[in-house]
């Protein structure tokens, strides 16, 4: 079984390969401010009547915030639900912008 969290760079590697998926849970006018390019954007408050519907339970997902916290909420729910393989982005895109790219803005 994954754990429950990943790193940045373990998830630029992945997501380069298209072995995953990135969920962002940020508030459109975060995901407005800066995304990680590629990212779906399901807002935290959405994710319990969007993620049967837009995500597949079988898919790796990785699940971004603004620094780790939402998104290790989202993870944990999601795993719940059956989505096994989801991961939160350890520090969220914070650390994406500081770690792997950082043309990503920070706020």
């Amino acid at each position: 079984m994954l754990s429950y969290e990943i790193s940045p760079a373990e998830a630029a590697q992945i997501l380069h390969e298209k072995g995953a998926r990135l969920v962002d849970v940020r508030e459109p006018w975060e995901f407005a401010t800066t995304r990680i390019e590629g990212s779906l954007p399901i807002p935290m408050g959405e994710v319990p009547t969007r993620a049967h519907k837009e995500l597949d339970v079988d898919e790796r997902l990785v699940v971004v915030c603004h620094h780790g916290v939402r998104s290790m909420n989202v993870t944990a729910w999601l795993r719940r639900q059956g989505f096994e393989k989801a991961q939160s982005l350890r520090g969220g895109i914070d650390a994406w912008s500081v770690e792997v790219d950082p043309k990503v803005a920070r706020y």
